[in-house]
């Protein structure tokens, strides 16, 4: 890694600590600058602004989940278990909520849209290779994967945007993850374990 690249890494690295820390709208550029010790001059050589800033720490994030993602497309463990596990990676962690908070926020509408392409970008691909393998293995009796995942994706967005849902939503998703991918009834109900149903 060159020196310029090290240096625009642990300056994300920083930022990171401090938006989960401090909140992403009560850490000032003046605080990052101060943390890493540079100039103001050297945190606008690599960030025009905050927001820059932000969507790329959440790149760097994305970055280590798709990185889980690929360990699990790797493993052995059966197709439909993929599926899940691939979706759940690209989730942020309990104490990534601060960011994905920021992301909430009105002033950061385009950027959350910004980052939602990013993540489908991601793992549009990724599922498609994982539903892609269910088909081959007979799991799954249908076409269209890429639009048949960025459909499930969007659901479990919706499903898992927040800390809480019902069973009766958690059903709804299981049934309906089946429907697209025409699986069999059931072959995805220990998704209901995980969401602690």
């Amino acid at each position: 890694m060159k020196k310029g690249e090290k240096r625009k890494t642990e300056l994300l690295g920083i930022a990171y600590r401090m938006f989960l820390s401090k909140g992403y709208e009560n850490t000032s550029v003046d605080e990052i600058i101060d943390e890493a010790g540079i100039a103001k001059g050297t945190f606008y050589y690599y960030f025009k602004t905050k927001e820059q800033m932000l969507e790329e720490v959440i790149d760097m994030m994305l970055e280590a989940e798709e990185e889980k993602a690929r360990g699990i497309i790797q493993s052995d463990i059966p197709v439909a278990e993929k599926v899940v596990g691939v979706i759940a990676s690209f989730r942020p962690e309990e104490s990534e909520e601060p960011i994905k908070e920021a992301l909430h926020e009105t002033q950061n509408i385009i950027m959350h849209e910004k980052i939602n392409q990013k993540l489908m970008d991601r793992i549009v691909p990724l599922l498609t290779e994982v539903a892609g393998q269910g088909v081959r293995e007979g799991l799954f009796r249908c076409g269209e994967l890429p639009e048949r995942v960025k459909e499930i994706v969007i659901l479990s967005n919706e499903l898992f945007d927040g800390p809480h849902h019902t069973r009766v939503e958690a059903d709804v998703f299981i049934d309906t993850v089946e429907r697209i991918l025409y699986a069999k009834p059931g072959s995805m109900s220990f998704v209901r374990q995980l969401l602690g149903e």
